[in-house]
């Protein structure tokens, strides 16, 4: 089954309420070529892929777009500079070509340049193995880098002037290079609409139950619905998954299906990364920072007025849903940043903490000596079972290759379900087949009017009544759909104020977010399509019933369903801070878990 041809008329980007509706109901009516299970970065790249090829598709997703991984990133676009140390010079290669292709084609509305200084603490030796290693990393990134500069050693004087925070006494200069930087969940949410745009169904809050099968192959699902009740089947030539640290479960219902397993089960190492936000004027630096803190790296990214300091790299077996930052957590990233810095940073300057899992994959022979830290993010792409593939590990920077790779062999299950030929591994990337993939030329919803809407930024603002600043935040978020908010401010003019003191996000967004970006409860928009959560020091309490007023106008929400969604959210806040002050990863996640899910 093919879809329509983009001559049969120009199609609906937007993820609103109305859109999901006609496709729960398209969905539970007919079959589809492909279901990709999982709405992070990678589900979303394989949906955007399948629908670019004309294939019919629908991706299922049990919560929010990028509410797992996706969203818990350090927010970064690049190429891994740590990854050359491990001779993994095939990854960082692959890495900067799509940093290449994110910034320049694919989203430069939603990825930008950033400097990183690399201090140098132990002298001459350290200074010449760091910068050969930052020579070739930017010599792998070509010359066509899109507005990033290249590297520069210092002496310890201009690195002061660079970077005052950092403590004379420890550092002796420094190296800068230069990296992209993304907000990772609006990425996948305009990943996510350009494939709808296509002719992909998205559905989130929709979980999958069972796998259906027929002649001993996976051919396709049974989900319920979350927010109507309603469970529907849904058939399909092939099943993508592409859950990350929900990888195993979903195999796991192959087998309890009694299919025949082709290869051995995916095994996942999940490894929790946590990040600390703090005012930007807490930390006197003029770029980014990266230091390394064996067996990982710490990195201090530019976040708007904050910083986002991270990560931290430990196992992780307990709640997926919900990772939680120990106080144990917190205290390393501040002695590791503290190690640098003149000033310590302290936990009264924390005005947000996340945490996130990587879904690391792991070797085939299980192994308790075996660090987080020290795996591969290669990904792996399996076929599970006649039917369904698996793709797993990998990272956030190189999604659009793995959802290519990824497509290639769904479509073999696809071509052997109507027996046109066997299933087979692709071959790299590089060949023939992979070229088909359109990936590569199609811009992102957002970036294609947005250089002309850059220039133009300060005529948007006069006849919008809006500062500059203002404008200028709406498109580095939105790019050229800047134009769907401020048609409604100009339709209705308290939407033109800011949603939260301080912040420049606009009551706009909210309505906007439930219009077009498929956010469905409290949650989605303050942790998500904004970033309130982390980036207010009241963790987005204070403007949460004003915010959920402004979806339930959209969504119907009776008083009784408002009251509700402001209890939840207020539940998690209160859950996540009791967490953060407890010792381990046990009494923290045991913490974290006593604020019910919204998503039932």
């Amino acid at each position: 089954m093919t879809q329509p041809s983009a001559s049969d008329g120009a199609r609906d980007s937007r993820l609103g309420p109305s859109q999901r509706a006609a496709w729960l109901d398209e969905l539970g009516g007919g079959p589809v070529d492909v279901i990709v299970i999982g709405g992070g970065v990678t589900g979303a790249g394989c949906a955007l892929d399948l629908a670019l090829r004309g294939r019919s598709v629908a991706l299922l997703e049990q919560r929010d777009l990028a509410s797992g991984t996706s969203s818990r990133s350090s927010k970064l676009i690049h190429g891994g500079l740590r990854y050359l140390q491990r001779l993994e010079f095939g990854l960082v290669f692959e890495s900067l070509t799509e940093r290449r292709l994110l910034l320049g084609r694919l989203a430069p509305h939603l990825v930008r340049p950033v400097e990183f200084l690399y201090p140098i603490r132990r002298g001459w030796r350290e200074r010449f193995r760091t910068g050969a290693g930052i020579a070739l990393y930017s010599a792998m990134a070509g010359r066509r880098q899109h507005s990033i500069g290249s590297h520069r050693h210092l002496g310890a004087r201009r690195t002061q002037r660079l970077a005052p925070a950092l403590d004379p006494g420890v550092v002796r200069g420094g190296i800068t290079y230069w990296d992209g930087q993304t907000d990772d969940a609006r990425l996948v949410v305009a990943i996510a609409r350009t494939a709808a745009e296509h002719g992909a169904r998205i559905l989130t809050s929709t979980r999958v139950q069972e796998l259906l099968v027929t002649d001993g192959a996976v051919r396709g699902v049974i989900a319920h619905c979350g927010e109507t009740g309603r469970t529907f089947k849904l058939e399909a030539d092939a099943v993508i998954n592409a859950t990350g640290v929900w990888t195993s479960q979903i195999e796991q219902l192959a087998e309890r299906d009694s299919i025949e397993a082709t290869t051995p089960r995916t095994r996942i190492r999940a490894s929790k990364g946590i990040h600390l936000l703090v005012p930007a004027e807490r930390i006197d630096l003029n770029c980014g920072l990266i230091v390394p803190t064996p067996p990982s790296v710490l990195f201090v990214v530019p976040w708007g007025n904050r910083w986002i300091i991270g990560t931290t790299d430990t196992d992780w077996d307990l709640d997926n849903a919900h990772p939680a930052a120990s106080s144990a957590d917190i205290e390393l990233l501040l002695e590791r940043v503290n190690s640098v810095l003149t000033d310590p940073i302290t936990r009264d300057d924390i005005c947000g903490v996340y945490a996130g899992l990587r879904p690391l994959v792991a070797g085939n022979t299980p192994s308790e000596t075996e660090l987080s830290a020290k795996l591969s993010r290669e990904h792996v792409i399996t076929r599970v079972a006649p039917g369904l593939v698996s793709v797993a590990g990998g990272k956030y920077t190189t999604y659009r290759v793995m959802a290519a790779d990824t497509v290639e062999l769904a479509l073999a299950e696809v071509e052997a379900a109507h027996g046109r030929r066997p299933p087979r591994l692709p071959h790299r990337r590089r060949d023939a087949s992979a070229r088909r993939s359109k990936t590569t030329i199609t811009p992102l919803v957002g970036a294609e009017g947005y250089e002309e809407r850059r220039l133009r930024q300060d005529e948007i603002a006069a006849r919008a009544g809006l500062s500059r600043a203002t404008v200028v935040h709406l498109l580095d978020r939105h790019g050229d759909q800047v134009d769907e908010v401020l048609k409604l401010v100009a339709t209705q003019g308290d939407l033109g104020e800011p949603l939260a003191p301080g912040h420049l996000y606009l009551r706009a967004e909210v309505t906007h977010a439930v219009r077009s970006e498929g956010a469905l409860h409290l949650d989605d928009v303050l942790t998500r399509r904004t970033r309130l959560s982390v980036e207010s020091w009241d963790r987005g309490v204070d403007v949460a019933q004003d915010t959920a007023e402004l979806m339930g106008a959209e969504l119907g929400w009776s008083p009784e369903t408002i009251e509700r969604e402001v209890w939840h959210y207020q539940a998690r806040v209160e859950a996540e801070r009791e967490s953060q002050t407890r010792p381990d990863d046990q009494t923290a996640d045991a913490a974290r878990l006593g604020a019910p899910d919204i998503r039932r």
